[in-house]
């Protein structure tokens, strides 16, 4: 996945889009009753097991895919167990082949769905001292912007779980949408270019191998 063949995102927005308030408005003002599925409450309950045995600090590391990023931020905060969660798991079983690191610190990673994991972490007043998406997740097509986290239902989780909240993505309107939304929940967000000696995902590499550049947004909830 290093080789330098990631294309550039194309959409037909060329800039926020038009309904972006308005769906954001929706969601933030009615409550997510979707049911939890049976899959992901129980990897939930798995993980909530740990997360108060650890007793310490908690980060979230949300769609992280082969779990590459999650070791990384382990390393990079040795004191905090790291979870990495992503629906696949496809995804997941290469960690071990691929990415795994020694002495990367302490993390786990489980497959669920974040629609559910999201709100189970909030249900169980989960605290995290700060929360990752560095999975692009772009959806470039106007007619999917409710597949956007940040236009999706389960978007106020989101702001309730808090925490410093990182966002990567390499098209810039995915990260503007994400600050106006949080803007919108009432959260201030600084986005800006990201440059970096080293990627944290294998997505970040390809990209940026790729000539294309990183938007980051930070926002402390």
């Amino acid at each position: 996945m290093s080789d330098a063949n990631s294309r550039s995102i194309t959409s037909n927005q060329a800039g926020l889009h038009e309904k972006l308030d308005e769906v954001v408005q929706k969601h933030l003002n009615t409550p997510f009753k979707k049911p939890i599925a049976a899959h992901t409450q129980q990897a939930f309950e798995q993980v909530n097991e740990k997360v108060q045995a650890f007793g310490g600090p908690i980060i979230l590391d949300s769609c992280c895919g082969v779990g590459e990023s999650t070791a990384n931020l382990a390393k990079l905060h040795s004191d905090a167990l790291v979870i990495g969660i992503d629906k696949s798991e496809h995804r997941l079983e290469k960690h071990d082949i691929e990415y795994k690191q020694t002495e990367s610190g302490q993390y786990i990673l489980v497959q669920a769905d974040l629609n559910d994991f999201w709100r189970l972490a909030c249900e169980a007043n989960w605290q995290p001292t700060h929360h990752y998406l560095l999975y692009p997740n772009p959806w470039p097509k106007a007619k999917h912007l409710q597949r956007r986290w940040h236009g999706a239902a389960v978007f106020p989780y989101i702001v309730e779980l808090g925490g410093r909240l990182e966002l990567r993505s390499n098209w810039s309107i995915y990260v503007e949408e994400f600050a106006r939304s949080l803007e919108l929940a009432g959260k201030k967000a600084e986005v800006s270019v990201y440059e970096s000696d080293t990627s944290m995902t294998p997505f970040e590499r390809k990209y940026w191998a790729s000539g294309q550049k990183s938007t980051r947004l930070i926002a402390q909830l």
